[in-house]
């Protein structure tokens, strides 16, 4: 029989243990609270929206040839067209779409899957624009002698580098500045049809080279909107900064060009095939290239070629995926998308399946749609407490937020091969034009099996180096914002 001594201890006991187990409770749900403003990002609503006030980046370059990139529409931009004339919000995204339904088109050759539709270093400024059917990036760089500046889209889905050129035997588009004259340049040469570069062409243009009846060789380029270019392949000095030229560098003469080039002078192209501008400039630069894309369209990034003077432990890499060897595309191996901390339940086979490319020229991420409907689903969650409003185009996940002076957004991670970990805040999560359409920065393809897209949104501000020689991609924290 209990004294009454040991009752009342048995009490303290038991009374202990029920206050011990509501205060782990409330360390719990703490923590848990705690956890999710760690995965999450509060930023004003108004941030998010596009300036009309430059904002240039003031971060060091480390002495590497660096370029200026900047947003084409954007107030930083020396070639923005008029209002009348810029492609509105929703023309954007339908060529964005049309980009998309070309890179898949290209794959697909690729994989061999006919029954699917058709459709030292150097930094160099680069700026965002609207061109070869999606919102793009341009720098400018110098080209004959003497030097004529031109302001040309940077795209690591081309190969070949081009610029209208005069007399314009046939058509030219609307360019801001002075279309570039060969003729006016001692230092450019036409190529033979007989020469071993003007074979190459096929593999950069995915078409045969032409010849002329003076046995020039003749270049023609279809991108995904039906924009073209088609001219002489030539020869000439090419200047990136007063210490970077390069004689003799092969590139297009545009004789016969149309398309949504956004007032640009032509392309740059960034891929992996013989032609392209890091595969002409290895010996100097070691086939090592890496830009910043501007996090805003007010603000400015950097394209870099070569090696860092002092290379970053926080740049991750990852291995090129096996998925795009033959092709000019670079390849990721995508293991896993993470919300608000937690990573969302999907078999590794969607990934794998799809396979995934980052592509500096297609503005929204795409996933296979397995994945899409499970991130949609939790950002949804998240973002419970925010009314959600009409899509826009493609975009399916859109809030109005007028009554909102400061949202919290969660992040979103994505997971890549080697351990590769990539955080995106609400700058790289959302895509804004107007505060009451405010959306959701990703879309899904039409099936599991197209192939997935690291868009440029989801890379703006972000350190992307592009490793080829190392056969590798590197990510690292924010440098030119």
């Amino acid at each position: 029989m209990a004294t009454p001594i040991s009752s009342f201890l048995g009490f303290l006991l038991f009374s202990t243990l029920v206050f011990l187990c509501s205060l782990k409770k409330l360390e719990g749900r703490e923590t848990i609270e705690g956890n999710q403003l760690y995965h999450s990002h509060t930023v004003k609503v108004i941030s998010l929206l596009p300036s009309t006030i430059c904002s240039p980046s003031t971060k060091d370059t480390d002495k590497r040839t660096s370029l200026t990139v900047v947003h084409k529409h954007g107030p930083c931009s020396q070639i923005k067209q008029d209002k009348a004339k810029a492609s509105t919000l929703d023309e954007i995204l339908q060529e964005d779409q049309s980009r998309v339904n070309s890179i898949h088109s290209r794959m697909s050759k690729k994989l061999g899957f006919d029954d699917l539709r058709e459709s030292e270093a150097s930094t160099i400024p680069a700026k965002s624009g609207s061109t070869v059917g999606s919102g793009n990036y341009v720098v400018t760089v110098g080209l004959g002698t003497p030097k004529k500046d031109l302001t040309l889209i940077f795209d690591t889905g081309s190969d070949i580098t081009w610029t209208q050129c005069k007399p314009c035997a046939k058509s030219c588009y609307q360019q801001k500045e002075t279309i570039f004259d060969p003729s006016q340049s001692s230092t450019y040469k036409n190529i033979s049809c007989r020469s071993t570069s003007c074979s190459q062409l096929q593999s950069a243009t995915g078409n045969k080279p032409g010849c002329t009846s003076s046995s020039t060789c003749v270049y023609g380029i279809q991108y995904g909107d039906s924009s073209f270019s088609v001219g002489f392949f030539g020869k000439e000095k090419l200047t990136l900064t007063s210490n970077d030229v390069f004689s003799n560098f092969l590139f297009g003469c545009g004789q016969n060009n149309q398309g949504l080039f956004g007032g640009s002078a032509g392309l740059i192209g960034l891929g992996r095939d013989p032609l392209s501008l890091v595969q002409q400039t290895a010996a100097k630069y070691g086939r090592v290239f890496s830009y910043c894309l501007p996090l805003t369209s007010s603000s400015t990034g950097s394209l870099t070629f070569g090696k860092s003077a002092r290379p970053s432990r926080a740049i991750k890499f990852t291995p090129f995926s096996k998925v795009t060897e033959g092709t000019s595309f670079y390849g990721l191996d995508t293991v896993g998308i993470s919300v608000a901390g937690r990573k969302l339940s999907i078999a590794a086979s969607v990934f794998s399946n799809s396979g995934t490319i980052i592509d500096s020229g297609t503005v929204i991420t795409r996933l296979p749609p397995t994945a899409y409907s499970a991130l949609k689903t939790a950002f949804r969650q998240a973002m419970k407490n925010y009314p959600l409003t009409t899509p826009l185009s493609l975009l399916d996940t859109c809030y109005d937020l007028t009554q909102y002076e400061t949202v919290t957004v969660p992040k979103i991670g994505f997971s890549f091969n080697g351990g590769v970990y990539v955080d995106l805040d609400a700058s790289r999560t959302l895509f804004a034009t107007k505060i009451e359409q405010i959306c959701l920065a990703f879309a899904a393809n039409s099936d599991d099996d197209s192939v997935a897209i690291f868009g440029n949104v989801q890379q703006r501000g972000l350190e992307v180096v592009y490793d080829l020689a190392g056969g590798k991609i590197g990510f690292g924290p924010p440098s030119c914002s």
